[in-house]
């Protein structure tokens, strides 16, 4: 968006020092600068006030201080915190919406959702995103921020790491569309329980005005019972069931799922370009959140058909030899990984492996799950490789390091197929990046 740099200073509460200058989108990163843009330093493990300098190398307009000026090069608003500064920046462009704004939460596949719900929307309507995993009281204000002026609606991922930080986004969001994909054991030592994560992620459908409309997961228990939280209409979706769903899906040699969706509206075939069959559940939810924004099923239909995803998603990749690699390397949990695992049971191929890395934040349920997860592929015929993860037990080879892995695949090549899959703080995407020569 467009912010004139003297009435957002206005708006803040701020002082302004220099010319009123144009400032197009908001960065917090001086390496992602865009021409013209307004740079907000954070005060994190560094201080972004340290970083000015190099924003306004980078081409920034303006920039956020909450000490002092700091470069006379370019227009500074001088304000108390600078991380509150970007929260109402993200409340004042929200006002500045004035199509739907389509809100994401859930265990797993949020991202995806993100990603095939914004393809569904471009197919009828100029749509805005969040990028990548943007999800949390930073992402959510900064994608709110930099949407087009002529945006007809938004899409927005929201993340929790707590109970109140889905309300606290939605505060700032306002959206008029929630979608929830799952309650899973995900992050479960921070909320302490199932019941736990169910009632935080609920907390975007308890926001959601009366005329806008809350998309659940029929085939969730957990999420269907959101309903009755929901003083909006709700519009559900599944593998089979609810109102929007997916059925006779068929995976092709590349794990891409080709399906019927039925909706209320008439049902649609699709393939799509993104793998594995648990795809097909969650371009369901895409379809249902695209006709609650007034989008007809063709349309929408026509954009999940070409719909890419974020990066280290369900990449599948076939070297030169002939060795098939599944990146699935951006997080996990045991939903994901189950869904993952079979995915991987579905490639043909003479060997199937998993390299597997920590699921993380599972408090005491973390040991039993990893067990379980490697006894479970191991009794499909997987051979399951550990990084740094002993919780896997005894079903699974276990390794120290990337390196080790590496060394215990040997030389895989055609015939073999690798998930490489762990939660954010395993790196396995470099693996992954290895094993295909890059």
């Amino acid at each position: 968006m467009l912010f004139q740099a003297k009435n957002l200073s206005a708006d803040l509460g701020g002082e302004l020092v220099g010319d009123d200058v144009a400032l197009r989108g908001v960065s917090i990163d001086s390496r992602l600068v865009d021409p013209g843009a307004l740079f907000v330093p954070l005060v994190a493990e560094r201080d972004g006030h340290d970083y000015i300098g190099a924003a306004i190398d980078a081409g920034a307009a303006g920039y956020l201080t909450a000490e002092g000026v700091l470069d006379e090069r370019a227009t500074a608003v001088l304000v108390l915190d600078t991380r509150a500064a970007l929260t109402e920046i993200g409340r004042l462009a929200r006002a500045r919406l004035d199509g739907p704004v389509i809100a994401i939460t859930g265990s797993v596949g949020k991202t995806s959702v993100k990603d095939l719900t914004a393809a569904a929307c471009s197919a009828a309507l100029r749509t805005h995103a969040s990028e990548k995993s943007f999800n949390n009281e930073l992402g959510v204000p900064l994608t709110i921020a930099n949407a087009p002026d002529d945006a007809e609606v938004a899409v927005l991922e929201m993340g929790a790491r707590g109970s109140g930080h889905i309300a606290e986004l939605c505060e700032i969001g306002r959206p008029t569309v929630g979608i929830v994909t799952a309650v899973a054991l995900a992050h479960s030592e921070l909320f302490g329980s199932i019941e736990g994560v169910a009632a935080a992620k609920g907390e975007l459908i308890e926001a959601l005005p009366a005329d806008g409309t809350a998309v659940l997961n029929a085939d969730d228990p957990h999420v269907a019972a959101m309903a009755e939280r929901s003083a909006a209409p709700v519009l559900t979706f599944g593998v089979g069931s609810g109102d929007v769903r997916a059925t006779g899906i068929v995976l092709d040699d590349v794990l891409r799922p080709s399906f019927t969706l039925q909706t209320p509206s008439g049902s649609v075939e699709l393939q799509l370009q993104v793998r594995g069959a648990h795809m097909a559940l969650n371009a369901a939810a895409a379809m249902a959140a695209a006709l609650a924004v007034g989008i007809a099923p063709a349309d929408a239909a026509a954009g999940l058909a070409t719909a890419a995803l974020s990066p280290w998603r369900m990449d599948v990749t076939r070297s030169a030899d002939g060795l098939i690699v599944i990146n699935d390397a951006y997080n996990a949990n045991p939903a994901s990984m189950r869904a993952a695992l079979g995915a991987l049971a579905e490639v043909t191929a003479d060997e199937r492996i998993a390299v597997l890395g920590q699921m993380a934040e599972l408090g005491d349920e973390g040991p039993a799950e990893h067990a379980a997860i490697a006894a479970e592929a191991a009794a499909s015929g997987v051979r399951v490789i550990a990084v740094a993860s002993p919780a896997y037990g005894p079903s699974a080879e276990h390794v120290a390091d990337r390196r080790e892995a590496l060394a215990a695949l040997g030389s895989p090549g055609a015939g073999t197929a690798v998930l490489v899959k762990g939660s954010r703080v395993a790196g396995l995407e470099v693996l992954a990046a290895e094993l295909l020569g890059a």
